[in-house]
C-alpha cells in the first residue's frame, strides 16, 4: 500500500546525486572506492573517540561485533527483549543463547536493576554471560550510567545497538560510544540512510582492524587468495557510501527536524486524554527517529490497533512498537527476566509518521484522526 503520509521516508536533497554520479563515474561501485573511506572518516570525526567500519547492514555490524567479542557456541548473551529481532538473531547465528531482559518504564530500554538480577542469576547457574546487548529504542538513550557500571562490575562487555540512535546523546556523549563496540544502521527508513548499510564503531584499534579484515572475507594480504579464518561479505559498497556520506553531512538538520516533529506532536496532543509519549530525561538528547505514543484505551475509548486502522483509512502509515522477543514463537524456549513492561508497551504503543519533511499540516491531519476517534468516545 502506498501511503499519502509514510511512517519514515528518506529525504535526498543534499549531495546524494552528485556523489552517486561521482562513484559511478569512478567505476568503483563495489566494496572499494573513495566514498567508503570518506564515509568512515566523516563518521569517526563526528564521534571523536571512535573509529568506524562501514558495513552493508546494521545486522551485519551486530553479528561482526559479537564475533569480535568472542561469542560462540553455548555462550549466553543478555539482550533487551523489547527490540527488533536483529538485536538477537546474530546471537543464534553463532550458536549462542539469548537471555532476554525486560524494559524500564522511563526510556523503554533495558532495566538496569533487572539486568543485574539476570547477571547474578546466570552466574549462580555457572553461566557468566559473554556480552550484554543494549538498544536505544526509537533514538532514546538507555540508562547508560547504570549499565556501564554493571559492565565494569561484572567484567561483561556491552555491545551497543544504536541502530536507531545515530546522533542521540547521553550525558553529552554520542550513543554508540559507551560499549566496547557500537553499531549503527543506515536502512532506508532510518534518520539518515545509505539505502542499506550499517557501521561498527569502537575505540579499540584492534577491533577496528579485525573488523575490516573479517568484513572482506578475511583475505590475507598476499598475491593470491589465502584465508586463516572465516570471514564475511559485509563491507559497504562505494555507491551506498556515496549516498551515506551525503546524508551524514545533513545529520544535524535531520535531528533538528525530527525533534521539531516530536515537539509539534506533544503540543498538538497535549490535552488529549490517554495519550502518553516516550520520556526524555535531562541526561538525554534523543534524535527522535520515530515519535511514539502509548494509547490508554480506558481513557481514550479506542486501542492502538483501532487508531492504526483509522490512520490507514486516511492514507497515513503508522506501526506498532516492537513485539517483545521473549513472546516470539521462535524464542519460546529462551529464558526471560522481568515482568510485563515490554508487553504493555507493545499492547498500547504506536509509532506515528516522523519523516524529516513532515509538515505541520501533515501533523494536524494526523491529529485530526485521533481527535475524530476521541469524539466517538465522548459524544
Amino acid at each position: 500500500m502506498v501511503f499519502k503520509i509514510p511512517l519514515s521516508f528518506p529525504v535526498l536533497n543534499g549531495n546524494e546525486s552528485l556523489y552517486a554520479q561521482q562513484a559511478l563515474n569512478s567505476g568503483h561501485i563495489a566494496a572499494f572506492g573513495q566514498f567508503i573511506n570518506r564515509f568512515e572518516n566523516k563518521l569517526s570525526k563526528r564521534l571523536k573517540t571512535h573509529e568506524a567500519v562501514a558495513l552493508n547492514s546494521g545486522t551485519s555490524a551486530l553479528h561482526l561485533g559479537m564475533v569480535l567479542l568472542g561469542v560462540g557456541p553455548d555462550d549466553e548473551v543478555i539482550c533487551q527483549s523489547f527490540t527488533f529481532c536483529a538485536s538477537a538473531n546474530p546471537i543464534v547465528y553463532l550458536g549462542a543463547n539469548p537471555i532476554f531482559v525486560d524494559s524500564e518504564k522511563d526510556t523503554w530500554n533495558i532495566c538496569p536493576e533487572l539486568l543485574e538480577d539476570t547477571i547474578l542469576s546466570r552466574m549462580a547457574k555457572g553461566k557468566k554471560p559473554k556480552a550484554i546487548v543494549i538498544v536505544h529504542l526509537f533514538g532514546m538513550p538507555a540508562k547508560m550510567k547504570e549499565i556501564v557500571e554493571l559492565s565494569v562490575k561484572y567484567n561483561i562487555p556491552v555491545l551497543e545497538d544504536a541502530a536507531e540512535a545515530i546522533g542521540s546523546k547521553y550525558q553529552g556523549r554520542y550513543c554508540g560510544t559507551f560499549g566496547r563496540i557500537g553499531v549503527f544502521s543506515f536502512n532506508g527508513n532510518k534518520i539518515i540512510t545509505s539505502g542499506g548499510g550499517g557501521a561498527l564503531v569502537s575505540n579499540d584499534t584492534s577491533f577496528i582492524q579485525h573488523a575490516r579484515h573479517l568484513s572482506t572475507q578475511a583475505r590475507e594480504d598476499l598475491p593470491f587468495y589465502h584465508h586463516l579464518e572465516i570471514g564475511y561479505n559485509y563491507k559497504m559498497n562505494n555507491l551506498s557510501a556515496a549516498v551515506g556520506l551525503a546524508q551524514l553531512e545533513q545529520l544535524d538538520s535531520c535531528i533538528k527536524s525530527r525533534r521539531l516533529v516530536n515537539q509539534r506532536y506533544r503540543k498538538l496532543l497535549k490535552n488529549f486524554p490517554g495519550i502518553e509519549f516516550q520520556s526524555e530525561s535531562n541526561d538525554s538528547l534523543s534524535n527522535y527517529w520515530l515519535t511514539t505514543i502509548l494509547v490508554d484505551k480506558e481513557k481514550t475509548g479506542f486501542s492502538n490497533n483501532q487508531l492504526k486502522i483509522a490512520l490507514m483509512n486516511k492514507g497515513i502509515e503508522s506501526r506498532f512498537l516492537w513485539k517483545p522477543l521473549h513472546t516470539q514463537p521462535v524464542f519460546n524456549m529462551t529464558p526471560y527476566y522481568g515482568g510485563n513492561t515490554a508487553e504493555k508497551l507493545f499492547e498500547n504503543g504506536l509509532c506515528l509518521p516522523s519523516s524529516v519533511d513532515l509538515t505541520l499540516q501533515d501533523q494536524e491531519m494526523i491529529v485530526s484522526v485521533i481527535q475524530e476517534e476521541l469524539s466517538k468516545t465522548f459524544k
